[in-house]
C-alpha cells in the first residue's frame, strides 16, 4: 500500500520547527530512501509515519499500520522478544488454551493464529536467533540481535508498508546480505533511512529531507549523487558569473565616483573663475550631485544584493560538496613490520575466541578485520593497542603511535567546548585564528565554538575528530577505525571516506559496510570466523 503525507509539520517541545508542511507520496511497492544531514529530522519523520510520535499538524494516509524497525533500541529493553514482535498476547492465549483454559477471551486474542509460535521460531531461526525463545528479554540481547528481532517481525506479519531506520547498523556482513535479499524480494512499500550505500542503491527513489522540504530524485543513491554533482557544477558556473557581474558593477561604481570627483573639481574651478553666475552654478552642481548620488545608490544596492547572492551560492556549494579534511601522513617508511602475531588467542571464562591466530601488519598496509558478531574483532584491536594481554601465542611489535576512532567517537571529551577540543590536540602550535578558520571550513559556525561537545551529532563528532587529527604535529602511525560509519548521515560518511582515502599511513578497520571498505582501498584482511 502507498504512503501519502499532506501538509505535515512538526515542532519540537522546545518550540523549534523541524519541518513545515511536508507533502510526499510513495506508490504501492515502491522502495524509497530518505537522506539528509544529521538533525534534518529523518528519524522523527519515520517515527511520525510509524505512529510513534504525533505531528503538530498534517495528515498521513496508508491502508494498514506499517511495520517499523527502529534505530535506537534501548527503549524496548523492558519487552520480551514476543512483545517486540507484537505477538505476546497471541502466544499467551495459545499457551492458556493448550493448558486447558477455555476462556473465550483467549480464542479472541489468538485470532485463529494457531501456528503463531511456530512462525516466530522460524523467523528467529532465519535471522540467526534460533537459540532464543519468545520469552527472552530484549534487554539481554546485543544491538545487532535486537535489530534482527525487529527484522524477524517482517517475516511474521508480512506488512504492506515497511519503515527501516538504519537497519544494517551493527549487522555483520552475512546478515547484511540477508537483509539486502529480503528487501529485493519484498513486494511491500519500503521507506528506509540508512548510510549504507549498498542498501541505498537497492532503492528506486531517493528523498532528500532539508529545511526547504523534501526533494524527490527518481533513482537510487548513485543517481542521486550524480544529480548532486551536476548541481554543484552548475552552482560553480553560477558563482563564476555572479563574481564577474559583481566585479563589473564595482568597477562601474568606482568609475562613477571618480567622474563625480572630477565634476566637483571642475565645478569648483568654474565657480572660482566666475564664468557662470553663482546661483546657476550652484543649481547645476546640486542637480548633478543628486543625479550621480541616485545612480551610485542603485549601483551600491546592486553590489549588496550580488554579495548576498554569492554568499548564498557558496553556502549551497558547501552543503552539497564533499568536505575535505587532511589528517596527514605517517613518518614511518612503507614495509616496516609493525605487528607480528603467531598463534595468538584470548579467552573469557576459560573459553578461547580463536583457533590460534597468525598475521603480520606492515607500515602502509590497509587491513580489514572480518568476522561475525561476537567473533572478537574489538578484542583483537584491544590486544593490538595493548589494552588486553594475550592468553597464548607470540606477539611482537615496536612502539608505534595510533589513533582509535570508534563508532561513538570517544576521543571527543563531552565536557569541552568545540574550540577547546581541537586545542587539546593542537601540538603543531596553530594560532587561535587558524584553529577557528579550520572549524569554519569544517562547517562549524562561529556561534558553535563555545558549544559543549556532549550535544554534537555523530556527523559533527566525526568532523571534529578529523579536525583534531589534522592539527596534531604528527599523524598517527596506525589509524584504527572500529565501525566508524554507524552513526553518520550520508554526507558525513563521504567526508570520512575522503579523509581516510587520503591518509598515507597504516589503516586497521572493523566495518561491515562493504561500500565504505571498498572505497578506502583495503588490501589485506584478517578473518576471525
Amino acid at each position: 500500500m502507498s504512503i501519502t503525507i499532506r501538509s505535515l509539520s512538526y515542532i519540537h517541545p522546545d518550540n523549534e520547527e523541524l519541518f513545515h508542511e511536508l507533502n510526499l507520496s510513495i506508490a504501492d511497492g515502491e522502495k524509497a530512501s530518505l537522506v539528509g544531514i544529521n538533525g534534518a529530522g529523518k528519524s522523527t519523520l519515520l517515527q511520525i509515519i510509524a505512529g510513534q510520535i504525533q505531528p503538530t499538524s498534517g495528515e498521513i494516509f496508508y491502508a494498514e499500520k506499517p511495520w517499523y524497525v527502529p534505530q535506537h533500541l534501548g527503549e524496548y529493553d523492558d519487552l520480551s522478544i514476543a512483545g517486540a514482535l507484537e505477538v505476546e498476547q497471541k502466544i499467551n492465549a495459545l499457551h492458556a488454551i493448550l493448558e486447558g483454559d477455555a476462556d473465550p477471551k483467549h480464542f479472541t486474542d489468538l485470532e485463529d493464529d494457531w501456528e503463531i509460535e511456530e512462525k516466530v521460531n522460524k523467523a528467529l531461526e532465519k535471522w540467526g536467533l534460533g537459540n532464543f525463545g519468545p520469552k527472552q528479554p530484549l534487554g539481554t540481547l546485543s544491538g545487532g540481535q535486537k535489530t534482527k528481532v525487529f527484522l524477524a517481525g517482517i517475516d511474521i506479519h508480512h506488512p504492506d508498508v515497511i519503515l527501516l531506520d538504519e537497519p544494517s547498523n551493527h549487522l555483520d556482513a552475512k546478515t547484511r546480505k540477508k537483509l539486502y535479499t529480503s528487501i529485493l524480494q519484498s513486494k511491500a512499500t519500503i521507506l528506509v533511512i540508512s548510510h549504507d550505500k549498498t542498501l541505498l542503491n537497492l532503492m528506486n527513489k531517493t528523498l532528500e529531507l532539508s529545511k526547504k522540504g523534501i526533494e524527490v530524485f527518481g533513482g537510487n543513491f548513485e543517481f542521486y549523487r550524480q544529480q548532486k554533482a551536476e548541481k554543484v557544477n552548475a552552482l560553480h558556473a553560477q558563482l563564476n558569473e555572479q563574481s564577474k557581474t559583481l566585479k563589473q558593477t564595482e568597477k562601474k561604481a568606482q568609475d562613477m565616483a571618480y567622474q563625480r570627483q572630477k565634476q566637483e573639481s571642475r565645478g569648483k574651478t568654474a565657480g572660482q573663475s566666475n564664468s557662470l553666475p553663482r546661483i546657476i552654478a550652484g543649481g547645476l552642481k546640486s542637480k548633478s550631485e543628486r543625479s550621480t548620488a541616485k545612480v551610485l545608490d542603485a549601483h551600491n544596492e546592486k553590489i549588496s544584493n550580488l554579495a548576498d547572492t554569492i554568499r548564498e551560492t557558496r553556502a549551497q556549494i558547501q552543503q552539497y560538496q564533499v568536505l575535505k579534511i587532511n589528517i596527514g601522513s605517517s613518518d614511518l617508511h612503507p614495509g616496516k613490520v609493525l605487528i607480528d602475531a603467531e598463534n595468538i588467542n584470548f579467552g573469557y571464562d576459560g573459553k578461547f575466541l580463536w583457533k590460534g591466530l597468525t598475521f603480520q601488519i606492515r607500515s602502509g598496509d590497509r587491513v580489514q578485520i572480518e568476522g561475525e558478531n561476537g567473533a572478537g574483532k574489538t578484542t583483537l584491536l584491544k590486544i593490538i593497542t595493548r589494552q588486553l594481554e594475550l592468553a597464548t601465542g607470540n606477539y611482537m611489535s615496536p612502539e608505534f603511535s595510533y589513533l582509535y576512532l570508534d563508532q561513538d567517537y570517544t576521543m571527543i571529551n563531552p565536557k569541552l567546548t568545540i574550540y577547546e577540543q581541537v586545542q587539546e590536540y593542537n601540538s603543531s602550535g596553530l594560532e587561535e585564528h587558524e584553529i577557528k578558520a579550520l572549524l569554519i571550513y569544517s562547517q562549524f559556525d562561529r556561534e558553535a565554538f563555545d558549544r559543549k561537545c556532549e550535544g554534537l551529532s555523530g556527523g559533527e563528532k566525526m568532523k571534529l575528530s578529523l579536525c583534531c587529527m589534522s592539527v596534531s604535529n604528527h599523524a598517527p602511525d596506525i589509524l584504527i577505525l572500529d565501525e566508524p560509519t554507524n552513526n553518520l548521515d550520508v554526507q558525513s560518511l563521504e567526508v570520512l571516506t575522503s579523509a581516510v582515502k587520503s591518509f598515507e599511513g597504516t589503516l586497521l578497520v572493523i566495518s561491515h559496510d562493504e561500500y565504505f571498505t571498498s572505497e578506502i582501498g583495503i588490501n589485506s584482511r584478517i578473518n576471525l570466523s
